[in-house]
């Protein structure tokens, strides 16, 4: 997926990608540069213990997908 780079540098993250790492207004964030690549990872702050210790742990078997189809009902 593709963005465009505003006057000021900012970027908007597509929803999908907020969604899948809980990013919220006020959410902080890494940024990293790795192999020519820029790389962004949300950075702990609060709630991120409780994320981390839920992650991968749904034993639905349901897709990522179908899960965040859950929440946009």
């Amino acid at each position: 997926m593709s963005v465009r780079v505003g006057e000021k540098g900012q970027v908007t993250i597509p929803v999908a990608y907020r969604r899948l790492l809980g990013l919220q207004p006020g959410t902080e964030v890494d940024f990293d540069l790795r192999d020519n690549e820029l790389v962004l990872r949300r950075n702990g702050g609060r709630g991120a213990e409780l994320v981390e210790r839920l992650r991968g742990t749904s034993k639905s078997g349901m897709t990522t997908e179908q899960l965040l189809a859950l929440t946009r009902s």
